[in-house]
């Protein structure tokens, strides 16, 4: 399976979310100051206690180094509940060796170039008189939507995932805390 090398790029990126557990501490307002000693994506990720999955899935896919570069990025992070909602044997299955490529694939669709406030996205999708379209990493795209105050984001496949906590800011990005897995189409 070939990528486009601004995917590869941020594949690299990603593989730091390999390894460890993950904690999402006290979110950054968007836009401010990053200090040096802010974590990266991939070291917040593996902070917050919730991520389990997508730090294993990012380590099994190689993924851990694209997402500690400079970037930036911004990603929609799955939770381990909303991995747990797939259908039985998908996230074991994802994981083996032999798919790597589709687990690489699935994770960079989580994935945009640039930090992408809540607050840029939610204008964007006023300007655009209700929904924005969003170019990922996989070179993939999504649909940005709000339900009342709620970003939604709408998959190839249709399926809608709500951001559930927004600009956890990292010294690399953005992390948008999601209830569901984008899968590609």
């Amino acid at each position: 399976m070939s990528f486009p090398k601004k995917a590869l790029a941020a594949a690299s990126a990603l593989v730091l979310l390999g390894g460890g557990t993950a904690v999402m501490t006290q979110p950054a307002l968007a836009g401010h100051h990053k200090a040096k000693s802010q974590p990266n994506i991939v070291q917040t990720a593996q902070s917050t206690g919730v991520h389990n999955t997508l730090v294993a899935a990012v380590g099994a896919a190689d993924l851990a180094g694209t997402l500690s570069n400079p970037g930036p990025f911004t990603v929609f992070a799955p939770t381990d509940t909303a991995f747990a909602k797939l259908p039985d044997g998908t996230v074991s299955t994802l994981l083996k060796p032999q798919n790597k490529g589709q687990l690489t694939n699935v994770l960079v669709y989580h994935v945009v170039e640039g930090a992408v406030s809540a607050a840029d996205l939610t204008s964007a999708i006023m300007r655009h008189r209700g929904s924005f379209t969003i170019d990922t990493l996989a070179g993939q795209k999504l649909t940005a939507r709000l339900s009342g105050d709620t970003i939604v984001i709408t998959d190839a496949a249709g399926r809608a995932t709500a951001v559930t906590q927004a600009d956890v800011n990292t010294s690399n990005g953005v992390i948008h805390v999601t209830d569901g897995v984008f899968l590609p189409g």
